[in-house]
């Protein structure tokens, strides 16, 4: 699939900074990821440390956080990765699932869906 650009913008707990990233749309990304100097400077804290599988196959520890983000003129917290130096900032998959969007390739944007909720069916013996 062909990767595309979009925006985001992360916000600081008090609501006071935004910063707004040209991000690449990466479905293949579990996580978002930011700048850590970014993060760092809206008040996002590193909360723990995820292993992450990278695409040539290597498998890095990074530390996750939780920011405010505004995306598709909507608000949401989402997990981000503190990125290194030169990263590209990325909309990952947990991202596109908590704001209900998904990727439409062929006009390289974001669309809404609707969210599932599967119910377990009770079978009685």
């Amino acid at each position: 699939m062909r990767t595309f650009r979009h925006s985001i913008t992360l916000i600081s707990a008090d609501g006071q900074r935004r910063v707004e990233l040209q991000a690449q749309v990466d479905t293949g990304a579990t996580f978002s990821s930011a700048p850590g100097e970014v993060l760092e400077r809206l008040g996002v804290r590193p909360e723990s440390r995820v292993r992450l599988r990278l695409a040539n196959n290597a498998v890095e520890e990074r530390l996750l956080g939780f920011a405010r983000a505004e995306l598709v003129e909507e608000e949401r917290i989402i997990p981000v990765i503190f990125g290194r130096a030169g990263e590209p900032p990325l909309i990952g998959a947990t991202t596109l699932e908590i704001f209900l969007l998904a990727v439409d390739p062929a006009e390289q944007r974001l669309v809404p869906v609707e969210g599932l909720r599967i119910v377990a069916c009770q079978v009685g013996f």
